[in-house]
């Protein structure tokens, strides 16, 4: 998507350690007109799939998944990192361990929230090695629902996640995949 491209190379940071900082327009602030531009390429790209939820992971995928919902009538699911009081019932529990934060993640899902009648398209900001998808997919699994694919916002084409998903026949749309990045002169370079 072209217009992400663009968005990445005028606004996006790469830091040390192969992060690229989108902070301005992503995940910490988000341009919500770009956001609306994605979920209607989500949705031309997942046309011919059926989907009744979106399943996303707080806190960054929320905003571009609630965005997205939109477009496909469906109502989101985000995955908690944390258990709070106001979970109650019989949860789905998986593991994921963050890139950017690299630390490990019990996420949960309340059961009532997921059944094996749902058609679930995952939706996020980034992938990179795939572990946050991975686990998306396993609640969804646990439930017996079906993967209706996966929608991300950039893939680090360089890194192994979005390959993986893909040899495992996932229907992957990334709209922005990065061939390689350098932190020393700033450069991003696109697939």
């Amino acid at each position: 998507m072209r217009l992400l491209e663009e968005r990445i190379l005028k606004d996006g940071t790469v830091k040390h350690g192969n992060v690229l900082k989108v902070d301005s327009f992503l995940n910490h602030q988000m341009d919500i007109g770009l956001f609306n531009e994605m979920g209607k390429e989500w949705k031309r790209l997942f046309e011919d799939v059926e989907v009744n939820k979106i399943l996303t992971i707080e806190a960054s995928g929320i905003g571009l998944a609630a965005i997205a919902a939109q477009y496909f009538e469906a109502p989101v699911v985000f995955a908690k990192k944390t258990m709070t009081i106001n979970l109650d019932g019989e949860l789905y529990t998986t593991r994921v361990q963050s890139f950017t934060h690299q630390r490990v993640y019990n996420v949960v899902v309340a059961k009532r929230f997921l059944s094996p009648e749902d058609h679930v398209l995952i939706i996020d900001d980034f992938l990179a090695n795939g572990c946050a998808i991975n686990g998306l997919m396993d609640l969804i699994y646990q439930a017996g629902a079906t993967l209706a694919g996966v929608g991300i916002a950039i893939e680090k084409g360089f890194q192994d996640g979005g390959r993986e998903l893909r040899e495992k026949g996932i229907k992957l749309e990334s709209l922005a995949i990065i061939k390689g990045m350098d932190d020393e002169t700033g450069t991003i370079e696109f697939m």
